[in-house]
């Protein structure tokens, strides 16, 4: 996944300096390709968005990184909707980042990537329901 993701952000020319997306579902696929990043010398830094502030602790929204004036990639597992992506765009752009788009690992057609294209967000896939035969 580290690997497929990396790579397709060079294909689609995203260059983001932090990559996330709402906890949990983004999680693995946000440090994969962080991780692949790094093993290839590029600084790319993930992030986890939680659905809600703790009231103890660092009390913040956005985990692991300050987000500020920076590029950002959300990454999600699945889109369906676009609600989750949505959710955790609203808070990294709360923050001052700049979405250059979004990237799922599967992209269910049902609606979602047409949702986050209409709200000005490019949105890619790895996979399709179509591609695994799902439609």
């Amino acid at each position: 996944m580290g690997t497929l993701g990396f790579e397709r952000l060079a294909e689609r020319a995203w260059h983001p300096r932090l990559i996330g997306g709402l906890t949990l579902g983004a999680d693995p696929v946000a440090y994969a390709i962080a991780a692949t990043a790094y093993a290839r010398g590029v600084v790319l830094d993930a992030f986890t968005v939680r659905k809600a502030p703790k009231d103890h602790g660092t009390g913040k929204r956005i985990e692991g990184v300050v987000v500020g004036d920076t590029p950002v990639v959300v990454v999600e597992d699945v889109i369906t909707t676009g609600h989750s992506a949505l959710e955790a765009i609203h808070a990294v752009e709360a923050e001052g980042g700049r979405v250059l788009g979004v990237l799922a690992v599967v992209d269910r057609e049902e609606g979602g990537r047409d949702a986050l294209e209409a709200a000005g967000y490019p949105t890619d896939a790895l996979v399709t329901a179509a591609d695994l035969g799902l439609r």
